[in-house]
């Protein structure tokens, strides 16, 4: 196998390729400082008959420590320092010795403080240096944009505020609003429920009215021997007349503070009853004194007005009074006897069967039939409260209701089919029944009903 003839190796720069002379520091053509060239690789010897060749000495006059074993494991030694390798500058005088390290700083006496984020201390020699730099600036848009945050916890209402029936959890303000939700809180009368002792009533908007044009008042109080007594007033307001939700509202509350305030005088409970009827009446008259400039710009309005019936209830007496359509009813505990309704109303139909020109049935079937003849209010007719006493000889429960109740349960053994069981014993969860026997029914009208046990409890007793 030929080969090529092998020549004598001379020397070359390393930056220019040319020959170079034994001594040359410089290269002569390029000017290259040869004494900055790194030694050439040496090749790693391979033993011959055991024994290794002692490596040649290394061109240009350096020599070059002998590279340091591996610890054993196979793993290289640490690299030398630049200290130990001799070396001269560009002028050919020695290397100056490298800089001492930077003495460590004094350790502080108390406990080392914890290393904060992001910055490196694996590097004595350098200033801290954060671990991660950002490769750009940022985004001048996303900077100016919100950052969108969690949706804020409302705040709890103050104890004396009202409850958000929506969300639950916001304030009711001034207006009828949440605060937090926005939802439109119904109205306060929409759905009233009260419990005073062993009296109970319940009132409701019913599904096809706007607003509740009823109300009512509820309490006991004693006699003056100590003898307990209850009372329930409910009046519904005329939806003909202007203001009918307040003209109820004025009666309901006139006539039951005036119970409650001759009761415990020792006046009788019917001429209490009868008085109370003609306070209500002169509230509601009050309603209808407005200034002369609303009766020139409202001139086809008429008074408020509202219908009234109510009940007291003593350990031996029942007392109703009424004006206008409302009911009373007697539902005995014992349902083997008959109920009977107390009270007749003041309406077309009332007076058609009174006169004796038609039934019942079709006096009630008539458009007419709810019509009243009877009311409260500044254009009414003369005054005439009807009032009534029953000595019952066996317990019961008395219903106070308007039309919004009858109308579903005319007949009182309707009523009493009705009404539950433990009526007396359970008087506001039995009237609560009572208004969804009516809203189940069709809940044309607004609906309310207050429920009085017979005899009165001793006073402390309540709903079970």
């Amino acid at each position: 196998m030929s080969q090529m003839p092998q020549q004598a190796t001379v020397p070359k720069c390393p930056s220019c390729e040319e020959p170079l002379e034994s001594g040359d520091r410089f290269c002569g053509a390029c000017g290259y400082d040869l004494s900055a060239v790194p030694a050439p690789p040496v090749d790693s010897p391979i033993a011959v008959n055991g024994s290794v060749p002692a490596p040649a000495s290394p061109p240009g006059g350096v020599d070059w420590p002998v590279a340091r074993d591996s610890d054993g494991f196979g793993r290289p030694a640490p690299a030398h320092p630049a200290s130990e390798v001799p070396g001269t500058d560009s002028g050919g005088s020695p290397l100056p010795p490298p800089p001492p390290p930077p003495a460590a700083p004094p350790m502080p006496a108390g406990p080392p403080e914890p290393a904060a984020s992001g910055v490196r201390f694996d590097r004595p020699d350098h200033p801290r240096e954060p671990d991660e730099y950002p490769l750009q600036a940022p985004d001048p848009r996303l900077a100016a944009e919100p950052v969108p945050s969690a949706p804020p916890v409302p705040s709890a209402p103050a104890a004396d505020g009202k409850v958000c029936v929506a969300c639950r959890a916001g304030r009711v303000d001034d207006d009828g609003y949440c605060e937090n939700c926005g939802h439109a809180q119904p109205r306060e009368r929409d759905h009233m429920e009260q419990e005073s002792g062993p009296v109970a009533a319940v009132s409701d908007r019913g599904l096809r009215h706007h607003r509740n044009e009823d109300a009512f008042s509820v309490g006991c109080t004693a006699l003056p021997d100590g003898a307990p007594a209850t009372m329930a007033i409910v009046c519904d307001g005329v939806s003909s007349a202007t203001r009918p939700d307040d003209a109820s509202l004025a009666a309901s509350r006139a006539a039951g503070e005036s119970l409650l305030a001759a009761l415990p005088r020792g006046t009788h409970p019917q001429q209490a009853m009868h008085d109370a009827i003609v306070a209500a009446s002169h509230a509601v008259n009050a309603l209808a004194d407005e200034p002369a400039t609303a009766r020139e710009q409202a001139p086809h309005q008429n008074a408020p007005a509202c219908t009234l019936v109510g009940a007291v209830v003593t350990a031996g007496l029942l007392v109703v009074g009424w004006v206008g359509d409302s009911r009373v009813y007697w539902v005995p505990a014992d349902r083997s006897t008959p109920p009977a309704r107390l009270t007749e109303d003041d309406s077309w139909a009332a007076q058609m069967v009174a006169a004796n020109l038609m039934s019942e049935a079709e006096a009630y079937a008539d458009e007419r039939a709810h019509a009243i003849t009877g009311w409260l209010g500044a254009d009414a007719y003369e005054l005439e409260p009807h009032t009534a006493s029953f000595k019952p000889d066996r317990a019961g429960v008395v219903v106070v209701c308007t039309d919004g109740l009858w109308n579903y349960a005319e007949s009182a053994q309707e009523m009493a089919e009705a009404t539950p069981l433990d009526a007396a014993a359970r008087p506001l969860h039995s009237a609560r029944v009572l208004v969804g026997h009516a809203l189940d029914g069709g809940g044309h009208d607004n609906v309310t009903v207050a429920l009085l046990p017979f005899p009165a409890p001793p006073q402390g007793a309540g709903s079970a």
